[in-house]
């Protein structure tokens, strides 16, 4: 009980202290403001960035492997490359009919293309040859309209089913379905738009494509091409056990012999994790480091602030100790004044950071400020408030009364 009679105490003289030196106390907490706002900065940026990564990359689906003629981050030589071989429907075929631990797939190939509608233009829109299951395959939904069938598929009918970029260009206040556009110079009906997916590592849009019949992308645009064969794993637990059946049956079908490298790529979402880890971590530690020092700088004046205030009140220390009070009720005492300080330029700190990261977030980075980033600024002030204020408050809990009392 005592305990709490003495922090209340604390708390009071140093509520007092901190008026009495308004000057002095904002000159103090100002860098602890500028540390905190840094380090909350550092944090709703590194947070933003992260989610934006994560729903990014959901678009290449943690349960799905490409099998393609490239890794997307090989390290192998130039060489090496040049001489693989396309990746072909036969061999998707041959993939099809052996694997046991994938639920789905299908094959993809794409190519850049004009569009037409009417007298709108839209360039660089990407293309994509696949088959009917692309739409389970990666679970994309449909916003309007429908995906197209098998037979649609297999027939190469002239059909497509477009992302919401293209959707938003042609068909601002008009229903898409039904309607024909053309894709370089052939025409194809819109029979279903996918629902927004976001663009892929803020590279290129995922709703600025086209989805047409693989048969009618290889009449129209040329079958010269490497495929993707986009798999879903049956569980995303035994990935690794898909992973192998898949190199296994590949290396079958493109009679790769024993003991030789792969001549194809097998892609994860594994990998963009990874590398961006491998990217980000170092610049983490970096900004961590940083931001650290202004802390490191406005606790340090704290503590300078606190010995002069320790120094200022020795008379007083030495009446409260001829009084009866402990040595811990005078730690208690300054160690409180430099915690409130710290909290105070804590708080002070993320209001400011708020606002700030919205404007962040809109003309610059993503940014995200999720309530520990909150908890993290105030115990980073509370933290320092600790590491700045006991020395001065341990020098003035020593004092000896009858010196202190002396004291001019």
């Amino acid at each position: 009980m005592n305990f709490w009679i003495e922090i209340k105490e604390s708390l009071i003289i140093a509520y007092k202290a901190i008026t009495a030196n308004k000057m002095r106390s904002f000159l103090a907490t100002l860098g602890i403001v500028i540390g905190v706002t840094s380090v909350t900065l550092m944090q709703t940026a590194i947070e933003g960035i992260n989610r934006a990564f994560e729903k990014s990359i959901s678009a290449v689906g943690a349960d799905v492997l490409y099998v393609q003629k490239f890794e997307w981050f090989g390290k192998e030589d130039f060489e090496f490359y040049r001489n693989r071989k396309d990746i072909t429907l036969t061999q998707y075929e041959y993939l099809k009919d052996n694997t046991q631990t994938a639920t789905v797939m299908c094959p993809s190939v794409g190519t850049s293309k004009t569009l037409k509608y009417r007298d709108l233009v839209l360039e660089n829109v990407f293309v994509v040859g696949t088959t009917d299951e692309y739409q389970e395959t990666f679970g994309a939904n449909m916003e309007d309209g429908r995906f197209f069938t098998r037979s649609e598929s297999d027939g190469a009918y002239p059909v497509c089913v477009i992302g919401t970029d293209i959707r938003n260009a042609f068909f601002d206040n008009v229903d898409p379905i039904g309607k024909s556009i053309k894709i370089g110079s052939y025409s194809f009906r819109v029979i279903g738009v996918v629902e927004k997916q976001g663009s892929l590592l803020g590279l290129f849009s995922l709703d600025n494509r086209v989805l047409v019949p693989i048969e009618r992308f290889y009449n129209l645009f040329g079958g010269k091409r490497s495929l993707s064969i986009n798999i879903k794993a049956a569980d995303i637990n035994n990935m690794e056990e898909t992973k192998e059946e898949v190199r296994s049956i590949m290396r079958k079908a493109r009679k790769v012999d024993y003991g030789e490298r792969d001549d194809f790529g097998l892609n994860q979402q594994e990998a963009f994790k990874t590398t961006y880890e491998s990217l980000t971590s170092l610049i983490k530690i970096i900004g961590t480091l940083i931001t650290s020092l202004s802390l490191i700088v406005g606790s340090v004046g704290i503590a300078n602030i606190m010995f002069v205030s320790v120094k200022e009140r020795t008379k007083e220390i030495g009446i409260r100790k001829a009084i009866g009070a402990k040595r811990s009720t005078i730690l208690y005492q300054f160690l409180i004044e430099s915690i409130a300080i710290c909290l105070l330029g804590g708080v002070i700190g993320i209001m400011i950071a708020f606002p700030i990261s919205l404007i962040i977030d809109a003309y610059a980075l993503p940014t995200a400020m999720p309530l520990w980033v909150i908890v993290l600024g105030i115990f980073v002030s509370l933290l320092f408030g600790v590491l700045a204020g006991f020395f001065p408050a341990y020098s003035a809990s020593k004092m000896d009364p009858v010196e202190s009392l002396r004291y001019e």
